[in-house]
């Protein structure tokens, strides 16, 4: 396999990885897409994307890193991000105890990106990732994939070789995220449209992970302000 091809079926991978395990972002996308459907899901992903084109721009420039040299805006972040949280998870509850089916009334001035950017922008565990891990997506170089994995030995050493910092890995990572983006909302969208009383549902656990990830930002943010 061409390093090329390798490299962006590695961001691929990267990227889908990074955005499907549960969390914020997606507890917004997840009631956004059964309250409202694929478009205001999608849009809602687009938001959290936006956010993580932001941070690669500015760790590219080298800007981020000003952020871990002072520890008030490391905790300003965290409480910003967890009141943002808070108050997103409320909102959740009122949709889910407005929405009677899949296709209640709702209001359509949906704000599901800005809400998904907002909590993006401000949290420190995706400025942490572009810190640490996309700091190495950047930087140009090579990495053997099997060279690191201890059952493979030395057989498979030198066939599958990843090019960091090349535009083949991270065309592939943000295409990753690209798919997901589609695809989730799609699958709860169309839940949603076979089963009515999934659409509150969902929008009561979105609630919760958010109030989850809320309290659990705020506590860390009022604890590094001490």
């Amino acid at each position: 396999m061409s390093a090329i091809v390798a490299s962006l079926a590695a961001g691929i991978v990267f990227g889908i990885a990074l955005a499907a395990p549960p969390g914020p972002m997606n507890a917004i996308i997840a009631e956004e897409s059964v309250l409202r459907g694929w478009t205001a899901g999608f849009k809602a992903g687009v938001g959290a994307m936006l956010a993580d084109v932001l941070f690669f721009l500015l760790a590219a420039a080298g800007a981020v890193a000003v952020v871990v040299r002072y520890p008030t805006v490391q905790s300003g972040l965290y409480v910003a991000g967890g009141t943002l949280m808070v108050y997103f998870a409320i909102g959740a509850w009122q949709g889910a105890r407005e929405a009677a089916s899949f296709t209640s009334d709702l209001e359509t001035d949906a704000t599901g990106f800005q809400k998904a950017f907002a909590l993006s922008i401000t949290n420190p565990y995706q400025i942490g990732f572009w810190l640490t891990v996309g700091v190495g997506l950047i930087r140009e170089g090579t990495l053997d994939v099997f060279a690191h994995v201890p059952a493979a030995g030395n057989a498979l050493a030198g066939t599958l070789i990843v090019e960091t910092g090349s535009p083949a890995l991270l065309l592939g990572f943000f295409g990753g995220i690209a798919v997901w983006i589609v695809a989730y909302p799609a699958v709860l969208a169309r839940v949603g449209q076979r089963v009515d009383r999934f659409a509150p549902i969902i929008a009561l656990l979105s609630g919760v992970v958010l109030a989850g990830f809320g309290a659990l930002f705020l506590a860390l943010g009022i604890t590094g302000l001490r």
